[in-house]
């Protein structure tokens, strides 16, 4: 490895939030959990509240859904119920995966059946499928910061890759 490559900070990941209107509250907790890793620069979050007035708002989910590295599907039955989400964000964010353009996971906010949805095959977040909206939450919240391990794999895989590269 070349000192240029060991001093390479990588960049931040991306990550895109889903999610139901109805579930705004739980999408704030989550934010809020995830602060260290916005902190630390480990991660640049973002949602539809963050539209800007005057700003072309499908234009801008769509520009969003397509850079972001982390797409996580905040998973209720308002969410399956939203046409929006269903029709633009899963769709999108399904196709990205299945490319290998993004890493899409669904989160459990609140209970429902999500059986049979295209993303039912995709490991949730937290791993013992509880959904998040319990009233002792922390501790699933918590569990969703694994996407800090993923973080941790792709930078190596890209140290690697670019060490590759130079020789």
């Amino acid at each position: 490895m070349t000192e240029a490559t060991k001093n390479k900070t990588p960049e931040s990941i991306e990550v895109f939030f889903s999610y139901s209107r109805e579930d705004e509250e739980l999408r704030k907790k989550l934010t809020a959990h995830l602060s260290a890793l916005k902190r630390e620069k480990v991660i640049t979050a973002w949602h539809d509240l963050e539209i800007s007035a005057g700003t072309e708002r499908d234009e801008e989910i769509e520009k969003r859904l397509n850079s972001a590295r982390v797409i996580l599907l905040l998973i209720s039955a308002d969410f399956i119920n939203s046409e929006d989400n269903w029709q633009r964000d899963v769709k999108r964010a399904m196709e990205r995966h299945k490319a290998g353009e993004a890493r899409v996971i669904p989160v459990l906010v609140r209970e429902c059946d999500w059986e049979g949805t295209p993303f039912s095959k995709l490991e949730p977040l937290p791993s013992n499928g509880k959904a998040i909206g319990r009233p002792d939450n922390d501790e699933a919240f918590t569990e969703v910061n694994r996407i800090r391990n993923y973080y941790l794999n792709l930078s190596y895989l890209m140290l690697v890759m670019e060490a590759a590269i130079l020789h």
